[in-house]
């Protein structure tokens, strides 16, 4: 590391404080690394958790987390032993980094989403810096090529992860269905003809609801606030009905628009999520992506729900993190998005900051859908 330093915006878990940091500037240190600068971070729910001394730890020895996982850079240096990467090329981060057990075979094989020994580290998350600072360094492998063309909208690729990831669960997992995945060669997308429903209209669920738009679901965002809002009015543009949770009962919704064939989950909220679990159409599935924080016990319809799930041939999945190939989707995706919905997907990043509006994006009200600091 060099003797640098460089502008950050880190906790401090044991003084519970969020602050600027002096980050040291960062040096190649290894052949396969690339030194990326910072240009836009966006802030999501998990950051401010982590604000809220929830949960997150630095590296050990290091007294504060530089946070942010969801990035965009441009690569200033490479290694010696970087093949696909050179000066000026944009990229992505992934979040997540392998655990050292070598009979941890996900971890082994590229797959540390799927860790199973629970001691991976997470970039901005767990003992491992993130991306909030003006440089990183960062190992090939835990890239992704963006196109110059995406540039406005890249920032958003890790949270599209998380659809990307839970979508192609979902097709492994209805495998065991006959003919419930749609036969593509007419262009018309894998899920035509079935009908989901997206929890939530935050950054997650409105991504979400593009890309099973594009993969030919019928798609509903079933969502708290009344019309008219803006979240609202976004769905409007990309061609998706809004229906307030305040205004119509999950009872009703199921009734109003048939067998329920996929929910999509990306509200956080235990209460919402499972009353509409309640509700899940024949041979469904739902894929939760939320995180809920710890509370006391609510009241769920679990036998309701236990014999749904068995009658009904139904199956639950969740998904975190996500692989390499999820960060090539999503970028793909990023592209047919914006090729679609130039205007919707553009309006998903409400403000660009500075750094010096930290405090506020971080502990202050949560206002629009993404937010984003950039360097």
């Amino acid at each position: 590391m060099s003797t640098n330093t460089m502008k950050g915006v880190g906790v401090v878990p044991e003084k519970k404080e969020l602050r600027l940091v002096a980050h040291p500037e960062p040096s190649i240190t290894a052949p396969n690394e690339l030194k990326i600068r910072t240009l836009e971070v966006g802030i999501c729910g998990t950051d401010r958790e982590i604000c809220t001394f929830a949960y997150g730890h630095g590296p050990k020895g290091c007294e504060y987390l530089v946070l942010g996982h969801e990035c965009l850079g441009e690569v200033t240096e490479v290694g010696p032993g970087v093949k696909n990467f050179k000066p000026g090329d944009l990229v992505v981060p992934s979040v997540r980094r392998p655990c050292p057990d070598p009979n941890c075979t996900p971890c082994r094989e590229g797959r540390q989403d799927f860790c199973f020994t629970w001691t991976f580290k997470e970039r901005g998350i767990n003992q491992l810096h993130g991306f909030m600072t003006e440089q990183f360094v960062e190992e090939e492998t835990f890239l992704t090529a963006v196109p110059k063309e995406l540039r406005d909208v890249a920032v958003m690729a890790e949270p599209l992860t998380i659809a990307e990831k839970g979508l192609a669960q979902a097709w492994q997992v209805q495998k065991r269905v006959p003919g419930w995945e749609h036969d593509n060669r007419d262009g018309k997308g894998r899920g035509f003809g079935r009908t989901a429903v997206v929890l939530g209209a935050g950054p997650i669920g409105l991504l979400g609801a593009m890309k099973l738009l594009i993969e030919g679901f019928r798609v509903f965002i079933y969502s708290r606030s009344p019309k008219p809002n803006f979240k609202a009015d976004i769905a409007a543009q990309i061609g998706v009905e809004y229906i307030s949770s305040v205004k119509m009962h999950t009872d009703d919704l199921a009734q109003q628009i048939g067998n329920i064939d996929l929910v999509y989950e990306a509200v956080g909220e235990g209460d919402v999520s499972f009353e509409l679990a309640r509700v899940l159409g024949i041979n469904g599935v739902y894929i939760f992506t939320g995180i809920p924080a710890l509370k006391s016990a609510i009241p769920v319809y679990a036998d309701n729900i236990m014999r749904n799930i068995t009658l009904k041939n139904q199956a639950l999945v969740g998904t975190v993190n996500a692989s390499p190939q999820a960060f090539v989707d999503a970028i793909h995706d990023l592209g047919e998005f914006k090729k679609r919905w130039p205007k919707a997907l553009a309006a998903l990043i409400t403000g660009r900051h500075t750094i010096d509006a930290h405090r506020e994006l971080l502990i202050g009200r949560a206002q629009g859908i993404k937010n984003v600091i950039q360097f």
